[in-house]
């Protein structure tokens, strides 16, 4: 069940906090006004792990603890595909990425975007329900559409501390209705530039690293060691240790070299990179983390001054995470967790008593999203949509019907996730089927499709894959 882990709260935002868990009464979410303001911020590439409340001791995030300190973290929250453009576009949409054919950056093949699905994408929705609409920062949707398509005011494409300013600035101004501002951060994005600078083979790598100056430049600040810290001490206490699936896991599908394969500098970073250029790309990762962490702290402190933020409602997530060292992975794109289980945290207008985790419902920020802000605004979601509003999760109701796995569709593989298992199908070579039991193995180091018992699991989740694999083209 959904239940209030003071514990784990207090290990990652270094709060005190006193008193018995809670059911926040319906009435108390709403009674500053009907239609709260909604504030989405969105980080890129960034993983569940990477938020310090959520138990990670090797980073600080006091602005994402502090929405969880008065908000719902949900534990079990995925996006609809691991990389950015089909995830970006669900999130603003509520649909999977296969309804136009969407499965990679960029798809192989892309069908036609119906205009009713622009006409009902999120923007629309909450300006036909009386909302300001404004987007800002990173964009990165399908070729050829546009937050103007979705029915966003665009506020400013800087990506950074730009972006920070521009929304400040915006929640400062004076408002005649709710607004929905969406502030779409790039980092903790910067790592991808780390392998691809150590790797430069191909032209377009040599361009990245050319054009990257910015990326490259925030990439060499969080590289760089605590003053006086000497190398053993460094590595020792300080630089986060490989994890425990930092080896390939057993039986790894024969897809998953394709994939590396495929850009020379993630093979040479899984085969050339020594253990200790891992654990400074996982440094460095987190301090890319802190970096936007403190920009989403400056947003929030705009907020908080203007006086919105007991009639504001904030939800923050990432469009997909990062393996992180993960079975000696950079980068995204498959069905692990560090590429596909992504932070999800929703505060209510004048927040909870306290901080709330819910590792008990099954979450899709892609198809969630949209029904959740439609919930708020007092709008009725597209009947069509896949999703379900979380609004009565974070009023501490527990819905008996709930989902019970969540899809998760890719460039070159598609997997369900259910209550213990996870389950993916990858498209060719060997080892294509595999199970994991998260309970038994959380980091996902084996395949059990093989074991002794587990015949009718498979079975099942071969059943609920096909619902999903059907529809992807």
């Amino acid at each position: 069940m959904t239940r209030l882990r003071r514990r784990d709260f207090l290990k990652g935002a270094g709060l005190a906090l006193a008193g018995p868990a809670f059911a926040l009464d319906v009435k108390d979410t709403s009674r500053h006004m009907d239609r709260p303001n909604i504030v989405f911020i969105i980080t890129d590439q960034q993983n569940s792990r990477m938020v310090g409340c959520a138990g990670n001791p090797y980073l600080k995030t006091p602005a994402m603890d502090s929405l969880a300190a008065g908000g719902v973290r949900f534990e079990r929250a995925y996006c609809t595909n691991p990389v950015c453009v089909p995830s970006r576009f669900s999130l603003l949409t509520g649909r999977m990425p296969s309804a136009i054919g969407q499965r990679a950056n960029p798809s192989r093949h892309l069908d036609p975007i119906p205009e009713a699905f622009k006409r009902q994408g999120i923007g629309w929705l909450l300006r036909a329900a009386g909302y300001e609409t404004s987007y800002g920062g990173k964009v990165h949707l399908p070729k050829g559409l546009t937050p103007e398509d979705l029915g966003f005011e665009t506020l400013t494409r800087d990506e950074r501390d730009g972006l920070t300013d521009t929304c400040a600035d915006y929640l400062r101004r004076a408002h005649d209705r709710p607004f929905a501002l969406v502030a779409s951060f790039i980092n903790p994005h910067d790592i991808c530039y780390m392998a691809i600078r150590d790797f430069a083979t191909s032209n377009l790598d040599h361009l990245l690293v050319s054009k990257g100056e910015t990326e490259l430049s925030n990439l060499d600040a969080a590289l760089e060691r605590p003053p006086g810290a000497g190398e053993e001490q460094f590595f020792q206490s300080q630089c986060p240790p490989l994890p425990p699936n930092f080896e390939p896991q057993e039986n790894e599908p024969e897809a998953i070299r394709i994939m590396v394969e495929q850009r020379a500098f993630k093979k040479k970073a899984r085969e050339q990179w020594p253990g200790r250029r891992w654990r400074e790309h996982r440094w460095a990762y987190c301090r890319l983390t802190e970096m936007v962490d403190a920009q989403i702290g400056r947003l929030l402190d705009a907020l908080r001054e203007s006086g919105l933020d007991r009639d504001t409602l904030v939800v923050f997530s990432s469009d997909h995470g990062d393996h992180d060292s993960a079975h000696r992975l950079e980068h995204k794109s498959t069905p692990y967790e560090e590429a596909s289980c992504i932070p999800f945290i929703i505060r209510p207008p004048g927040g909870l008593p306290g901080p709330m985790v819910d590792d008990t419902h099954l979450v899709s920020n892609g198809l969630d999203l949209v029904p959740t802000l439609c919930d708020y605004a007092g709008t009725d979601a597209p009947a069509d949509l896949e999703g379900r509003s979380l609004r009565p999760i974070v009023e501490g109701a527990r819905p008996r019907d709930w989902r019970d796995f969540v899809p998760v569709e890719g460039e070159f593989a598609c997997m369900v996730r259910t209550d213990r298992y996870k389950y993916a199908l990858y498209d060719e070579g060997e080892n294509r089927e595999q199970l994991y039991d998260l309970r038994e193995d959380p980091h996902e180091t084996r395949n059990a499709a093989g074991d002794a018992g587990k015949g009718p699991v498979l079975e099942e989740h071969r059943r609920l894959l096909q619902r999903v694999r059907g529809r992807v083209s």
